[in-house]
């Protein structure tokens, strides 16, 4: 999970004690508070149609350090990146590609995986960085043409969504990814909720979900952003 944002501090809200919230009451969303890795292991064979997943890309370490630049990367510091961006194990992608048809991935240049045929582009409309990425690279399992999404959330400041985890990603990026690789009625899993941003644009568009986070605190943010984010929308019908 690539960072998208700008030298300013997040800290997990598992260190500030808040209480545990119950999981946001669309019927569409399933998320949980567990190793996602030990919940693939108890399901079976194609449980999902798509996995759009962001799992750590492995560089937690290099971030906290400040990846050669500290104004640029040390608002990683207090998100203790160094703990939990910690690259998958072989087993995560065996499960993976195991319980889900379908599979894009975040980061994928970061992981050894089989030649991507259709890959996915992220422009965030940033050009001339100097330390935060001006695009990312997801790795997909469908076959056809490089396809590119352009849109600047700069990290949580030009998106009006707040900004609750390290490596957040905008609702507008995965209502895009759901337009245009998932079909009416499929399931979604995600492996690694971080912000939620799937979980609102799976309940937008009607897709029920699947989603892990590890992280009680994060997992708390999220399901309080889940549940204010679409409190006012009405449920949209699915079958």
């Amino acid at each position: 999970m690539m960072q998208d944002n700008q030298p300013n501090r997040v800290q997990s809200p598992a260190q500030e004690g808040t209480a545990l919230p119950a999981a946001p009451c669309s019927p569409l969303l399933d998320l949980r508070l567990a190793d996602c890795v030990a919940e693939m292991r108890q399901m079976p064979d194609n449980s999902y149609d798509l996995a759009i997943v962001d799992p750590p890309y492995g560089i937690g370490e290099r971030l906290v350090n400040g990846g050669g630049n500290q104004g640029c990367w040390g608002g990683m510091t207090k998100s203790g990146a160094d703990k939990w961006d910690i690259a998958p194990s072989a087993e995560y992608f065996d499960e993976l590609f195991r319980v889900s048809k379908n599979q894009i991935v975040w980061g994928g240049n970061f992981f050894s995986l089989p030649p991507c045929k259709m890959p996915i582009c992220w422009d965030k409309v940033r050009p001339n960085q100097k330390c935060a990425s001006e695009w990312e690279y997801a790795w997909t399992s469908f076959e056809g043409r490089a396809r590119k999404f352009e849109f600047c959330a700069n990290g949580g400041f030009i998106e009006p969504s707040p900004r609750i985890h390290p490596t957040q990603k905008p609702v507008k990026l995965y209502s895009w990814l759901l337009e245009n690789w998932a079909k009416p009625g499929e399931r979604i899993l995600d492996t690694h909720m971080g912000s939620g941003s799937i979980a609102i644009a799976c309940h937008q568009r009607a897709f029920r979900l699947t989603a892990c986070e590890i992280d009680e605190g994060y997992y708390n943010a999220a399901c309080e952003r889940i549940e204010r984010e679409t409190r006012q929308m009405e449920l949209p019908l699915f079958s």
